[in-house]
């Protein structure tokens, strides 16, 4: 697997200093956003506050009229872009069919939009999932639930080694699978609009599981599969 490894709470005023924007204690959406994600440990009122106390911090003025909803639009937006954090990804493959079937199952270009955790800017691109179901038990899933499971595990603060690696151990999991292999390819907007600034650089994370990653002629024909899917 060589070719396909990796390459590559608001604060108070200082004391003594005095907050010129204080936070609201309450917006006309507050309520809706409550009740989206009165479930887990979001808390919509704390995201809020958060997004004004930035603005403030690189010298904006949250009370302006193009930044005045802002908080409570990015609040409402968090509900969506980390809603992975409030389920557990892999119950999406509880549903599961015995079909006798113990070949190569592969979807590719499954879309991948998830926040890289250590600027929290945005990484996207593509997923590959591959799997060899159980031969006593033939188990499959439905297809749109491999994408689901991609979706759910991107929709937190992530890095995408762990991503990959979390798809695979699912799959390999909830499925009782022989073996697993999922790619992932991104482009990291930390590394196209800041930093280092090379634009359409691309990452590529494999993970490998079971008898994909022992039996090299199993191996093969998955990665080409990926690379290539005319062969």
């Amino acid at each position: 697997m060589t070719g396909w490894a990796a390459y590559s709470a608001a604060g108070a005023p200082a004391s003594g200093g005095t907050n010129l924007h204080p936070a609201p204690t309450s917006t006309p959406n507050s309520t809706r956003i409550d009740t989206i994600m009165s479930y887990g440990e979001y808390d919509a009122a704390r995201v809020e506050h958060a997004i004004r106390e930035l603005l403030i911090g690189i010298g904006e003025d949250p009370d302006r009229e193009g930044l005045r909803d802002t908080p409570n639009r990015v609040a409402r937006a968090y509900t969506e872009i980390f809603g992975g954090l409030h389920c557990e990804p892999s119950d999406v493959l509880a549903t599961a069919f015995t079909e006798g079937y113990d070949e190569l199952v592969l979807v590719r270009d499954i879309p991948v939009y998830s926040m890289c955790e250590h600027h929290l800017l945005p990484f996207h691109g593509v997923a590959h999932i591959g799997y060899l179901p159980n031969k006593e038990t033939g188990r499959i899933t439905g297809l749109s639930k491999l994408a689901r499971l991609v979706d759910l595990y991107a929709k937190r603060p992530q890095v995408q080694e762990r991503l990959t690696g979390q798809v695979a151990d699912a799959i390999m999991e909830r499925l009782d699978a022989r073996g697993a292999v999922v790619v992932i390819e991104c482009e990291h907007l930390c590394m196209a609009m800041r930093g280092i600034r090379k634009p359409g650089s691309i990452t590529t994370t494999s993970a490998v599981r079971g008898s994909l990653r022992t039996n090299a002629t199993s191996r093969a024909e998955a990665l080409a599969l990926i690379r290539d899917p005319r062969r």
